[in-house]
């Protein structure tokens, strides 16, 4: 089968032809249709992302499509359910196998692009704001990279939770599509002074953060007293210095967020806020946002667009 994949960390990944696998007692293959991108695809080929595999390994996060195989004394799914799949690695590929507590099953309201780019960016947000910030209405929620891949996500969850959102992105044309996701206030981050900005509207109670750098420090400066700042990311390359006489000050609290980690120490925290999310999908409380879908042989174009921030929402690959 066809598959994208890094033999040695650092090395550039290449499409190449590697053996079909078999899945093992609990698992079950996939015959893949699409895989969302995510900035962390670009980090793993770096090795510096928190969860990057030993080489050689396929690239890919995140999947959807149907199962056609079942490991030995697998229980739980049946040869042609429509299903997405979070397994972190492997979905560039004609074929993945995985265990089997790891499906996600699809609505047949669902088409196989829609869910490759669903999982992550949502599953994101919505833990994110709900479970750590307890985002609350009538609050107002500040959005750094309000038109990427996890942020366009935050600007709809935040407005579906009640809150005031402020979008922040660079350019006319990102903030409008965060404008149409629903944000109340937009600033342009290419132009504007966002400490100052935000401070207007009143100051923040949420920052939720897939950026850091000088957005970060921007932000924590425009913060409201008790006020959550939610770290998702570096998106910038710069890892904030947080000044923590300034959270003893102003009583702000700091709070790390990756998605991932719950799958190992409480994946019941996911699957509840997936399962929230589809039934919102399926009432049209959401609609993913996907700027480019292209084949399996343009996976370097896609990554291209996340290095040179050319994307909105999400990537997504069909196989």
């Amino acid at each position: 089968m066809r598959a994208y994949t890094i033999n040695a960390i650092g090395d550039r990944p290449q499409l190449t032809d590697i053996a079909v696998p078999e899945p093992a007692a609990g698992q079950v293959r996939i015959d893949i249709k699409a895989c969302g991108l995510n900035f962390a695809d670009l980090l793993m080929q770096s090795g510096t992302y928190q969860d990057t595999p030993p080489a050689p390994f396929t690239l890919g996060m995140e999947v959807s499509g149907v199962v056609s195989a079942l490991g030995p004394d697998t229980k739980g799914a049946h040869i042609g359910d429509r299903v997405a799949v979070f397994g972190g690695q492997g979905g560039l590929a004609e074929h993945g196998c995985y265990d089997v507590s790891r499906l996600l099953p699809l609505p047949d309201t669902m088409d196989f692009e829609t869910a490759a780019a669903f999982q992550i960016a949502y599953g994101t947000s919505h833990v994110a704001l709900g479970y750590r910030a307890r985002l609350q209405p009538g609050e107002t929620l500040l959005v750094l990279g309000a038109a990427g891949g996890v942020g366009l996500t935050a600007v709809e969850i935040g407005k579906q939770m009640g809150a005031t959102v402020i979008a922040c992105a660079r350019g006319a044309d990102k903030l409008a599509i965060a404008q149409a996701a629903g944000a109340d206030h937009l600033i342009d981050t290419s132009s504007a002074d966002l400490r100052a900005e935000v401070k207007a509207l009143g100051g923040a109670d949420v920052v939720y953060d897939p950026v850091g750098g000088d957005l970060f420090d921007a932000a924590f400066r425009a913060c409201k007293p008790e006020a959550r700042i939610l770290t998702i990311g570096f998106a910038s390359g710069g890892v904030p210095k947080i000044p923590a006489n300034h959270l003893l000050v102003k009583n702000i609290s700091v709070l790390g967020f990756y998605w991932g980690g719950y799958m190992s120490f409480k994946p019941q925290v996911i699957i509840e806020s997936l399962n929230e999310l589809l039934a919102w999908h399926s009432q049209g409380r959401i609609k993913p946002h996907i700027s480019h879908t292209l084949p399996l042989t343009q996976v370097a174009d896609g990554m291209e667009l996340f290095r040179k921030r050319k994307s909105t929402g999400k990537v997504v690959i069909t196989i």
